[in-house]
């Protein structure tokens, strides 16, 4: 969804405030694709600073389904954002200072919702995403969802290529 900037851009300098619905449906990745299953409508306040500098709010919440890094169960994860963004549209991305965000998501006189909410669904992506914390995962030998039952594989046992390392650690085991 693209939203108009020429009135906060123009001599007048209106704050401009839109309430727009989210039209992305997916979120995609390299590790993959994931569904946004429940969004709200996205909130957005776009005021002038001075010269072409731009504060930016926006709030929102979404739901998307992502597998649990265990057992590969779907589990919804909900993002909640409530953000400010600094931009100078006049400068390039190089010449940005600290105090400033990058803009890739204004091109020209429109403000691009979904590239703005997607830079923020990257940066707060989760490292690690549990159905429960005490999942128990896969079995390594038959894929066995060991959360919802046992299996009849043998235990392959400890690693024999460990073996220094677990000697080590009975050797200098303090009491």
């Amino acid at each position: 969804m693209l939203i108009n900037l020429s009135d906060v851009l123009s001599d007048q300098h209106k704050t401009v405030e839109e309430t727009v619905p989210l039209t992305m449906k997916e979120v995609r990745m390299k590790s993959g694709t994931y569904p946004i299953v429940e969004s709200e409508p996205v909130h957005v306040r776009v005021e002038h600073v001075r010269g072409k500098e731009l504060l930016i709010y926006a709030d929102t919440r979404l739901v998307t389904v992502i597998p649990c890094d265990r057992c590969l169960e779907d589990v919804r994860y909900e993002f909640v954002f409530d953000f400010t963004k600094h931009v100078d549209i006049g400068l390039s991305d190089a010449e940005l200072t600290e105090e400033l965000d990058e803009s890739n998501f204004i091109d020209g006189y429109h403000l691009d919702v979904d590239k703005l909410l997607s830079n923020e669904i990257l940066s707060g992506w989760p490292e690690k995403v549990l159905c429960r914390d005490e999942c128990k995962g896969l079995c390594p030998v038959c894929g066995q969802n060991l959360n919802t039952g046992s299996c009849d594989c043998e235990d392959p046992g400890l690693d024999p290529r460990m073996s220094v390392v677990r000697d080590l650690f009975k050797n200098f085991k303090e009491v």
